[in-house]
């Protein structure tokens, strides 16, 4: 239960920290993201990825800063440098 609330909190500092991006960030990182597990992808095809886990990880990363970017897009989200 301890390791289970220290990894939430991890979590949730990484969205926060996520939450703080500017627009341009966003679309940096996500580009980053996409071609980190696109590379996983084929550490996995060739079995030299030595955590799995990582894909899920960089998976969910990508879908909170797709969901930000699509808040800038609906006008949901204001603020640092907007498009």
């Amino acid at each position: 239960n301890k390791n289970k609330n220290c990894r939430q909190k991890r979590s949730i500092m990484k969205r926060q920290a996520l939450n703080d991006l500017t627009f341009s960030d966003i679309d940096e990182k996500l580009k980053d993201n996409e071609e980190s597990l696109q590379n996983l992808h084929f550490q996995k095809a060739l079995q030299q990825l030595e955590n799995p886990i990582k894909i899920n990880h960089l998976k969910k990363e990508i879908a909170q800063l797709k969901t930000i970017k699509r808040e800038f897009d609906l006008g949901l989200r204001t603020g640092k440098d907007v498009k």
